[in-house]
């Protein structure tokens, strides 16, 4: 797996509300906590299998909501993806690292 594609820290910082990942490659990328649950990979929040892998739009990571979603838990999925339980109870999505990356709003420059 390609640099760019690997973990190397998982930071949950509960006084900005997001969850940075320091990849391998050096890159730090930093989702807001709003916009990450928003972007949920699950069937569920997806609105169904014919919608499931679409790209996310990374200008849900400058949206605000009256909601308080905060991560209480994220779990390693193989060497691939994470899964993270949110406040809301809500933990079937599994976020893989490619699809993590490749939405992050530091790269995309929204933030």
């Amino acid at each position: 797996m390609e640099a760019r594609f690997q973990i190397k820290k998982i930071t949950v910082d509960s006084e900005l509300r997001e969850l940075q990942i320091l990849w391998a490659d050096g890159h730090l990328s930093r989702f807001p906590m709003e916009g990450l649950r928003k972007a949920c990979p699950c069937v569920f929040c997806q609105g169904g299998h014919e919608n499931m892998g679409k790209p996310v739009d990374p200008s849900i990571f400058l949206e605000r909501t009256e909601h308080d979603r905060l991560i209480t838990r994220i779990s390693q999925v193989g060497n691939y993806a994470i899964q993270i339980h949110w406040n809301d109870g809500h933990q079937t999505g599994i976020y893989r690292f490619e699809r993590l990356r490749g939405m992050c709003p530091v790269e995309k420059g929204i933030i």
